[in-house]
Parts: C-alpha cells; structure tokens; sequence
C-alpha cells in the first residue's frame, strides 16, 4: 500500500514537499527499487528507515504501534503538511499503523481516503476528503492541515515512469535512516491458523410449493437473512 500513497502524493503537486517514504525490515535492494521507481514518477526525494531483516528490531518482531513510532519519528523532521501512507499492508492487514501515527503527530486523520481537494484561502488552511464507506457510501469531511490520510486503492490515476523520470531519479536524493531500537510489544499472537472448512449440505423435497416453504424458513429462522 506504501506505492499507493506515493503515487497520491505525486498526484497532489500542490503539497511540494511530497518524498516518497517506504519502511521494510530486509531485502534492502527491494526497497531501494521501490523508492527509485517512486522518485522516477515525481517524488522528490526518499527515506529508507532501515530495520534488521530478521531477530530483535526487525518489522516482524514490532507491532503496529512501534512501526507508527518508526514513521513519526522520520516524518517530524520533515515537518509536512500532508502525510500519506497505505491503508493497510498485506500480510497482517492491521490497518491501524497510519491511525496510530497520527495520532503520535497530534495531527486529525481520515481514512480510506479517495479524493483529496485543497480549500481555498477563505478557509484557510484546510482540506477536503472523500472517503469509502460500506455499499458504495462515501463521506466528505473537512480538516486543518497538517494532517494525515491512509489511501485506499483506486483513488489515484495510474502513472508510468517517464524515460526523463527514470534519468532524474537517480540524481535525486535517497537518504537512509536508522530505526530505534525497539520498544515492548503491547500486543501478542498466540495462535495463526488457516480457517476451518465446515459445511452441510441438506436436500429438500417435495412439490414446488412445499420446497419453496421450506426455503423460506430455513432462511428466515435459520440463516435469518429474511
């Protein structure tokens, strides 16, 4: 998801200070790609917050709010107006690492965001989101800039690297941080497991009219989806 909210940040020049950020624990050539492949479709510049690929101080020994602690620490120094990160990543799908970083910035949030408008002077520094709800719902809030939105998929234009992009970027600057040591986890995984496969097969008979009965009260007294 971390290409995702790049890509937005590219998308939304006005936020001139857009730097593509990525954190990832191991495969290091991996995220210097990712980050070269960012900086080659607009961004500015890349930070690398390096963790150890595996053991203690590795992503797969922090949770979410240690990697919320990693992010914030990289982005105060930047001092942005608009932070964008993932909605959520996809090996856990915890989906709370941007919430938990705002909130360590002391910054208003939105997620899920898909379109992102800047107000005009009027009102300030201000923006307007609109943001994916349940059954094709969607919600526009305003807020006060800084601030911070997870992006979900879908809400910024496909781009391609541009052959001049491709150039430039790797003129641009690729800075690596060091990730502090790790703090106690506050959170514990006691048991990953695939689901299990459970179902019942049940036939009905019957005329027409009797088989029809029969269906209807089993989903309305039994499935109760009537």
């Amino acid at each position: 998801m971390a290409c995702v909210s790049c890509l937005c940040a590219v998308d939304h020049r006005q936020y001139r200070r857009a730097a593509g950020k990525v954190i990832r624990g191991h495969r290091a050539e991996r995220v210097q790609s990712t980050l070269r492949e960012a900086l080659a479709k607009g961004a500015d510049r890349a930070l690398h917050v390096v963790t150890p690929g595996s053991g203690e101080g590795s992503l797969a020994e922090r949770d979410s709010l240690d990697v919320a602690r990693l992010l914030a620490e990289a982005v105060k120094a930047e001092q942005p107006e608009l932070v964008l990160t993932g909605l959520q990543s996809d090996d856990l799908g915890a989906g709370q690492t941007g919430v938990v970083m705002a909130e360590l910035l002391g910054v208003p949030h939105a997620t899920l965001a898909l379109q992102v408008e800047l107000l005009g002077p009027a009102k300030g520094q201000r923006i307007k989101v609109r943001r994916e709800l349940e059954d094709g719902w969607t919600q526009f809030v305003e807020m006060p800039l800084p601030a911070l939105l997870t992006i979900q998929s879908g809400g910024n234009r496909l781009r391609y690297a541009t052959l001049m992009g491709i150039k430039r970027a790797r003129q641009k600057e690729m800075r690596e941080l060091t990730a502090a040591a790790p703090a106690q986890r506050v959170d514990e995984v006691v048991k990953v497991s695939l689901p299990t496969r459970a179902k019942q097969t049940e036939m009905l008979t019957g005329s027409a009219d009797e088989i029809a009965a029969k269906l209807v009260e089993r989903l309305r007294f039994e499935v109760k989806v009537l």
